[in-house]
């Protein structure tokens, strides 16, 4: 059973950045589909950023393009979502997803089966 561990989040200025990671044990992660997602208190959950099973093009919401960088390391089974020049916009829980029944990923939450349990980022102003 694939289990996601995210980690890296904390509290950083306007402008600053982060790296968050997220650690799978219990399986192979270029075996999955792979999301980041993140929520805000009141807010639905949103899709920052995929890729697709075995690698390829990152795909990102048009809200961090250009900011946030999405990578693995098949190595260490882990996933990164390098984070740049963040804004108060970005605060948010931020939660790492993987999909072994849609390969291609996806913005929409409900294709993913396995979720970790989060991380928060707080950006202030």
């Amino acid at each position: 059973q694939l289990q996601l561990v995210e980690s890296g989040g904390g509290l950083v200025q306007s402008g600053g950045s982060l790296t968050l990671s997220c650690v799978a044990s219990g399986s192979r992660l270029d075996s999955y589909a792979i999301g980041w997602f993140r929520q805000a208190p009141g807010e639905r959950r949103e899709g920052v950023s995929y890729i697709r099973r075995g690698g390829g093009p990152t795909a990102y919401a048009n809200s961090v393009l250009g900011r946030f960088t999405m990578s693995s390391d098949n190595a260490k089974n882990t996933v990164y979502l390098q984070m740049n020049n963040l804004e108060p916009e970005d605060t948010a829980t931020y939660y790492c997803a993987a999909s072994a029944s849609y390969d291609v990923g996806s913005f929409h939450a409900v294709v993913y089966e396995h979720w970790g349990q989060g991380t928060q980022v707080t950006v202030s102003s």
